[in-house]
């Protein structure tokens, strides 16, 4: 990878060391932005973004703005707050890295939205009935329409349907998909399967059963 640059966009320098070490594993390089002047920066290949403070709707405005430089992909990084609720746009090429996560993943991430990665191979799509889940990109399409979930949401449709015909408590689900120190009740999952529902339709839907006393069980 040569001659490319990263905009590294946040609004405090809590992780300039941490992207800036992209220089030296990439040879890239690295510059620095804030989320209120974006206009600022001069051409890049790909946009980090650190979503400490920052809105979902300022993300998808950011996510557009990218569409409009020529589809620039956005490299995500969430922590403990705003992962519960972090969303990112369907359409956009995004991802997302947990705040704890050490350089190598970074830089995995980072060549894999620039291009400089292997595509992702078959073990990396799921498919069931009219969905699609791109294990890769974190996308989940129906009839090749994207579905507009939210991170915690392909989070748990994900590890349900990359576990079928198995039930999990909801204690248990708690722990794999939100972490375990996560302090919310159970109902958090109740809430999220009903979204899930409710945004695959029907047919999916009908995969996520209900197992009376203890959970939730997706059938394949």
């Amino acid at each position: 990878m040569a001659e490319k640059c990263i905009l590294f966009m946040a609004r405090t320098t809590r992780f300039h060391e941490f992207v800036r070490t992209l220089t030296q594993s990439l040879g890239v390089e690295v510059s620095l932005a804030t989320p209120d002047s974006p206009n600022a920066a001069h051409d890049f290949d790909l946009l980090v973004l650190d979503a400490d403070g920052i809105r979902n709707d300022r993300i998808d405005q950011m996510a557009k703005w990218l569409e409009d430089r020529g589809g620039i992909p956005m490299l995500v990084i969430a922590d403990d707050e705003t992962l519960p609720s972090l969303w990112l746009p369907a359409h956009a090429r995004c991802d997302f890295i947990y705040s704890s996560a050490n350089s190598t993943e970074l830089e995995v991430r980072a060549r894999r939205l620039m291009g400089d990665d292997d595509s992702f191979g078959v073990d990396d799509i799921l498919h069931i009935d009219n969905l699609v889940i791109n294990l890769a990109t974190y996308q989940v399409y129906l009839d090749d329409s994207p579905v507009d979930l939210t991170l915690m949401e392909y989070s748990l449709l994900s590890f349900l349907a990359t576990h079928p015909n198995r039930a999990y408590s909801r204690e248990t689900l708690l722990h794999r998909v939100w972490g375990f120190e996560y302090c919310g009740g159970t109902r958090t999952v109740d809430v999220h399967i009903r979204r899930i529902r409710s945004k695959v339709g029907p047919q999916i839907a009908a995969h996520i059963t209900t197992v009376r006393g203890v959970g939730y069980l997706f059938k394949d």
